[in-house]
């Protein structure tokens, strides 16, 4: 079996028992599987020969991961710029396909504005002070990036609005809006399947151009410089209001 496909198997598997156990309430056996993931998906994208970027990006998640299940504010915010440093890893990845334009694009830039906009609007309230300015700047990266990933095709496109709703998700435990059943795993089923996506639409390997620039460079072929391819629970106050319950993040609620 090649590499690639032994690591994709190994990350499945790590995921499957990550969620059985998130839904079985074993939080314990999720903080060890938790901090493996991204690294084999990390791992996948190496031994393809897809772009440091990326690899980067994953690993400043597989950060974000682990800090986030320390608990407290401090871990919180630093959790929280691992995962700003990853996106900036990604959008740093979609500018190599050009400038989107059209009308189109532009729509969709509103309509990612307008997502963003509400949700700090509804945030803001149940935040405390010290918090708010850091959390609207995190949420508007994360837009930025997901709207960056239509750029890179279907499947990044996906994964950049999966992140956002993943995210999206746990404002939701902290502004307490109405939840799902087990919503920690609802979380990390759709913040996996973003990472898969955006690792699997930008897994496109380097090869040189005789011409003197790279292989693939065509109008909608991927990135300029890329070949076509070869095939979080976080507590951020010192306790909850009587009677309210807040999910803060990929971890526990």
């Amino acid at each position: 079996m090649d590499p690639p496909r032994a690591l994709l198997i190994a990350f499945a598997a790590v995921a499957v028992v990550h969620l059985c156990v998130l839904a079985a309430g074993v939080p314990a056996v999720a903080q060890i599987t938790k901090p493996v993931l991204m690294p084999l998906l990390a791992a996948r994208v190496v031994a393809l020969g897809g772009p440091r970027l990326l690899v980067a990006a994953l690993l400043f998640g597989c950060g974000g991961d682990t800090l986030l299940q320390i608990g407290g504010d401090t871990a919180f915010l630093l959790g929280m710029g691992s995962f700003a440093v990853g996106h900036v890893c990604y959008l740093a990845l979609f500018a190599r396909y050009g400038a989107a334009g059209g009308a189109r694009a532009y729509g969709l830039a509103g309509a990612y504005g307008v997502a963003w906009l509400g949700v700090v609007l509804l945030l803001w309230p149940d935040l405390e002070a010290g918090l708010r300015v850091p959390v609207a700047c995190y949420s508007l990266l994360l837009t930025a990036m997901a709207c960056g990933a239509t750029r890179a095709g279907p499947r990044a496109a996906a994964g950049g609005a999966l992140f956002l709703l993943s995210d999206t998700l746990i404002a939701g435990g902290i502004a307490e809006w109405p939840q799902a059943p087990a919503p920690q795993f609802w979380i990390m089923l759709t913040y996996l399947a973003a990472q898969y996506l955006l690792a699997q639409g930008l897994s496109r390997p380097q090869a040189p151009d005789p011409a003197g620039g790279r292989a693939g460079e065509t109008e909608g072929a991927g990135p300029r410089g890329a070949a076509r391819p070869l095939s979080r629970t976080v507590r951020i106050s010192p306790g909850p209001r009587p009677g309210r319950r807040r999910c803060r993040s990929r971890r526990s609620c």
